[in-house]
């Protein structure tokens, strides 16, 4: 691709919402959503085994609440993407009901799509590639373990420290360079050609 011809390809980049963007960020949330409330039906033992290695290790684990909000931008590549889709699926998550509440469900998607959602915002929604998608996981990840320090006021400064390590690490590896991953794998089968993530993969 010459100079121009990749100019021209980034030039066609729009934070302008369309239909296709909001329908394709819910489908996202709602599967994701899915997934979170499955995950809470099995994963009091994954759990309690990672707390038992030491405690706060099961942060790790929290990549399973994490991942919407950057697969959902990563994707539709629009500002807001990765807050309407982790908040999304917290919701449903909720609405279908689990052991967490609204505190444990909502509140926290809400944090963890915010941390997402900045994790692109920093690059001025003008980089979509590993890095931004990987501090994006990594914010999700802040979001999730803060809401926790902050909830478990018991927890020794050890505790909450490996807890909110563990689930930064959990936020920039798996939620963020993996979704970024699955992205591309996805756009290689041709089904993301109406979105810019499906057609600039050699501008990453």
């Amino acid at each position: 691709m010459t100079e121009q011809e990749r100019s021209s390809v980034i030039r066609k980049h729009s934070n302008k919402w369309r239909v296709v963007d909001i329908v394709v960020t819910a489908i996202i949330a709602v599967a994701s959503g899915v997934i979170f409330w499955g995950w809470d039906i099995v994963c009091t033992a994954p759990l309690a085994i990672f707390e038992a290695v030491t405690p706060g290790f099961e942060g790790l684990l929290n990549v399973f609440w994490l991942f919407a909000g950057p697969l959902a931008a990563i994707i539709v590549r629009k500002p807001g993407a990765a807050l309407f889709a982790e908040t999304l699926a917290a919701a449903l998550e909720l609405t279908m009901g689990n052991q967490w509440g609204v505190g444990g469900s909502l509140i926290v998607g809400i944090m963890q799509g915010l941390g997402a959602e900045i994790g692109f915002a920093i690059f001025a929604y003008k980089k979509w590639n590993p890095l931004s998608t990987a501090i994006s996981g990594a914010l999700a990840g802040i979001g999730c373990g803060l809401y926790y320090w902050l909830t478990n006021p018991a927890w020794s400064v050890l505790r909450a420290s490996i807890y909110l390590g563990t689930s930064i690490i959990s936020g920039a590896i798996l939620a963020g360079l993996v979704m970024y991953l699955l992205q591309v794998a996805i756009a290689k089968t041709g089904v993301l050609d109406r979105f810019e993530s499906g057609r600039t993969q050699e501008l990453v």
